[in-house]
């Protein structure tokens, strides 16, 4: 949808130090200085726009009565990962420079965003949590984020692996097609094939079903065993790095996050990554509000 004339919302399309957005002010006069909400949409890092996430970003600045901002990174793979985040931390970090400019308290800025906008905005809080020339995030919303690419065999993949919009194997295609690698990867990647034994073990403490509660496993089975292939293992390094899979970043790292709401879904292949990442918050004292939608999926 084009930015329209709104009876309750001033509707804006800028640039933020070359990142496009489009600004949602309430029009009714705040005695104090409002809340800000940066947005950003989910879509793979290939699908989505600003314009397909219209009707969301009105609706939370009519509601909330706060100025909204929704982010228009540019889209893999004519523009190469990792090009999305760090346009999202480049207008991010302009806005909360900038946040006085709009009427918002630079103290009160949330990042939130679904799906691949889940994982950039992990990434976002990741990248800026000790900066001090900066106001600190206030808070991450994390609507079903992607958090991780090592294991496709925990028990929401297992049991919603066909469920429609995002099924199992749309999932790893689509990461693929992110990151501009050949889609014939998928099924060893699938398989668990492009994982070394050393990395398994490494991050078992923090990826691993055992730590799922088990009202959320049931029916599951433990995947036999697969064999590591290490020309797929090198094909793919970027699944490895904390911009793509947020969940392996260190707790030196995760102990310095805001306070975080994540939503997750029944229905979704991604539903266990939002319950690992709640439990990694949790272990280093960061205070998470959780929501699942029991009848829900992705999308």
């Amino acid at each position: 949808l084009p930015a329209c004339w709104d009876s309750q919302l001033s509707i804006k399309d800028l640039h933020f130090d070359g990142v496009p957005v489009r600004i949602y002010l309430p029009r009714k006069p705040s005695a104090s200085k409002r809340r800000g909400v940066i947005f950003i949409h989910g879509g793979c890092g290939i699908f989505g726009s600003i314009r397909s996430y219209e009707r969301i970003c009105r609706y939370i600045a009519r509601k909330s009565d706060s100025v909204v901002v929704s982010l228009g990174y540019h889209l893999a793979p004519e523009h190469k990962y990792p090009a999305q985040t760090l346009e999202c931390l480049t207008a991010t970090v302009h806005f909360l420079r900038t946040a006085e400019t709009y009427g918002v308290d630079a103290a009160r800025v949330i990042v939130c965003g679904d799906s691949v906008g889940g994982t950039f905005t992990a990434s976002v809080c990741q990248e800026l949590r000790y900066r001090t020339d900066i106001p600190k995030i206030r808070a991450q919303v994390l609507i079903y984020p992607f958090l991780q690419a090592l294991s496709f065999n925990l028990p929401s993949h297992q049991k919603n692996a066909a469920i429609a919009f995002l099924s199992r194997e749309r999932t790893v295609h689509f990461i693929l097609k992110y990151l501009n690698k050949d889609c014939s990867l998928k099924e060893p990647i699938l398989a668990g094939s492009h994982v070394p034994e050393s990395t398994n073990l490494k991050y078992r403490k923090w990826i691993n079903p055992d730590l799922i509660p088990d009202v959320f496993k049931l029916g599951y089975k433990p995947p036999l065993p697969t064999l590591f292939l290490p020309r797929v293992h090198e094909e793919v390094q970027e699944l490895f790095e904390p911009w793509v899979s947020p969940l392996l970043a260190e707790d030196a790292v995760v102990c310095g996050l805001p306070d975080s709401c994540i939503v997750t879904c029944e229905h979704d292949v991604l539903r266990d990554e939002g319950l690992l990442y709640k439990k990694r918050l949790e272990d280093n004292n960061v205070h998470v509000t959780w929501h699942h939608v029991e009848k829900g999926f992705h999308g």
